[in-house]
């Protein structure tokens, strides 16, 4: 008798087991994977998100006036004339072109975009540019 119910536990087990493989129960990574952009409708509103939120950026940068670091507009302004390239800066392979004084400071919150995607540095870059006057 012990070894009827010894086996029939054991076949339960295994083929609750078995079921478990065969169907296995969706996930859902996406919000995981996709991190802030899941978020935001466009690489505007992303950037506007980073930049005010994870990214603080608006602790150095404001809209239109200088705190320690440009104004949002001042840098959109410049980068355009001088065709600079904001995601490469922010990844930290270009060269500082609007204030190179302050550039000590900036340097400090590399590692912040540097663990960026692309998506989200050119997102940065969109929104930034969206504020040029």
């Amino acid at each position: 008798m012990k070894k009827i119910l010894f086996l029939s536990a054991l076949l339960a087990l295994a083929s609750c087991k078995k079921e478990a493989t065969e169907n296995p129960v969706p996930t859902s990574t996406e919000a995981y994977s996709e991190g802030e952009s899941a978020k935001a409708a466009t690489p505007e509103a992303l950037g506007k998100e980073i930049f005010e939120g994870r990214g603080n950026c608006m602790s150095c940068h404001q809209v239109d006036q200088k705190v320690i670091g440009p104004s949002i507009q001042e840098i959109a302004k410049i980068y355009k004339d001088k065709k600079g390239d904001i995601v490469t800066f922010l990844k930290g392979n270009a060269d500082p072109i609007v204030d190179p004084d302050q550039f000590s400071v900036m340097k400090t919150n590399f590692p912040v975009t540097q663990a960026m995607s692309d998506e989200e540095l050119k997102a940065i870059e969109t929104y930034i540019y969206s504020n040029l006057k």
